[in-house]
C-alpha cells in the first residue's frame, strides 16, 4: 500500500477552502495510507482547540477526518528523535546577524522523519522553506538574503547533511491534490453552479488553484497557468 505523509500546510490549505473532504475519496482512489505525526496533529487540532478560538472550527473539521481514519496519526520515539535531529541540522544551515536562523519547526521535521521511517511514497508540504531546503537550498539562500536585506551565511556542512538525509523525498502540494481531485471529477458538483458561464471548467479549476495558493500553498502564477492549460 502506498503511503503519503502530510505536513500541516496542505491540510490547512484544503480546510480553509472547504476542500478537506476530498481526502476521503482521494484515499480510496489511490488505495494509500494518509498519515500525520502527533506533532502535526498537535498543530492542527490540539493547539486551536485548547489555546485559541480563531481556528477552532477548522480544528474540528480535521479531527473528524482523524476519527474516521482518513488521516492516521502515527507517533514513536524514533520519529520524535529523528525529528529533533533534523530540526537541529536544518536550523543550523543559515546564519544572519550572528545567530543561526530558525527556519523550520519540529512538526514539519517530524513529518519528514515519518516519511523516512515508513519509506513513504510522497510528502505533502505547502510551505516553501522546507521544500526549498530539500530541493534548492541555493534559491532559499537568495530569497532570505533579499528578504532580510542582510548578509546570510551558509553552513555547507549542515546543508549537505540535510540534503543527504532527505535525498529522494517526493514532494507534492495541496495544488497537486486539488488538481487530481479535479481530474477525477470530484469537483464536478460545483460546475452546475456556473454552467451558464463560458469556460466553466476553467473557472472551477482556476478557483481551487488560486484558493490554495492564497491560503498558504507555495505555487506561482505561472505554475497555475500551466496546470490550467494542461487540464482544461
Amino acid at each position: 500500500m502506498k503511503t503519503i505523509v502530510f505536513d500541516a500546510g496542505p491540510i490547512i490549505s484544503l480546510t480553509m477552502n472547504n476542500l478537506l473532504w476530498i481526502l476521503e475519496p482521494l484515499k480510496k482512489i489511490s488505495n494509500a495510507e494518509f498519515c500525520i505525526t502527533e506533532q502535526v496533529k498537535h498543530e492542527l487540532v490540539d493547539t486551536p482547540l485548547n489555546k485559541t478560538r480563531k481556528y477552532m472550527f477548522e480544528a474540528l473539521q480535521v479531527l473528524h477526518y482523524i476519527e474516521n481514519k482518513t488521516l492516521e496519526v502515527i507517533d514513536s520515539d524514533a520519529i520524535r528523535n529523528q525529528a529533533l535531529h533534523l530540526l537541529s541540522i536544518a536550523n543550523n544551515c543559515f546564519n544572519a546577524f550572528g545567530h543561526n536562523m530558525q527556519i523550520v519547526h519540529e512538526a514539519e521535521m517530524s513529518a519528514i522523519a515519518l516519511y523516512l521511517q515508513k519509506k513513504a511514497d510522497a510528502f505533502a508540504v505547502d510551505e516553501k522553506t522546507a521544500r526549498l531546503l530539500m530541493e534548492n537550498p541555493d534559491r532559499l539562500h537568495n530569497i532570505m538574503k533579499h528578504k532580510l536585506h542582510a548578509k546570510v551565511e551558509k553552513n555547507k556542512e549542515s546543508l549537505n547533511e540535510f540534503k543527504k538525509i532527505t535525498r529522494g523525498i517526493k514532494i507534492i502540494r495541496s495544488v497537486e491534490l486539488v488538481t487530481i481531485a479535479y481530474e477525477k471529477g470530484l469537483l464536478d458538483k460545483y460546475i452546475s453552479n456556473i454552467s451558464s458561464m463560458p469556460n466553466s471548467r476553467k473557472t472551477l479549476l482556476e478557483s481551487v488553484l488560486w484558493g490554495v495558493k492564497l491560503n498558504g500553498c507555495a505555487v506561482s502564477k505561472r505554475e497555475i497557468e500551466q496546470i490550467v492549460r494542461m487540464d482544461v
